[in-house]
């Protein structure tokens, strides 16, 4: 079965989501696959994917106000910080999120509904290289 591979590298500002969804959809259409699966992981402990609304910006603001709350940065209860205080709950983060994702190709697009977006959501307070891996596999 026909497939194509390639890493994109992300430049964080630092946390928050960052979008990615026009380095996928050219990634798709440069493989000249019409159907198939794409599969997008993070190489990363400290990061991590999602898809999001890309519409409203204020979805990206509270859902880092949620994370905020359940996951705060500095908690006494973590014993790793080798990185600082963000670092425990940068990998909290990660695990309670995704590392990869699945998105369905037809007709040589990503089938993502009206409003949703490919976001690395980098979970450290400064900014990192991040590397995502796309690899798509059909026709």
């Amino acid at each position: 079965m026909p497939q194509a591979l390639a890493s994109i590298h992300i430049a964080t500002r630092g946390r928050g989501l960052h979008e990615f969804t026009r380095q996928a959809h050219d990634f798709v259409a440069a493989s000249g696959l019409h159907q198939g699966l794409l599969t997008v992981f993070c190489r990363h402990t400290s990061a991590s994917l999602i898809i999001q609304e890309n519409a409203d910006p204020s979805v990206q603001r509270d859902l880092e106000r949620f994370f905020a709350k359940l996951v705060q940065d500095g908690d006494p209860a973590f014993e790793h910080d080798l990185e600082g205080p963000d670092d425990m709950p940068a990998h909290i983060r990660a695990a309670l999120t995704q590392t990869s994702l699945g998105i369905p190709v037809g007709d040589g697009r990503l089938l993502l509904g009206t409003w949703q977006g490919l976001y690395l959501y980098e979970h450290r307070h400064r900014g990192h290289s991040r590397e995502v891996v796309l690899h798509l596999l059909g026709d």
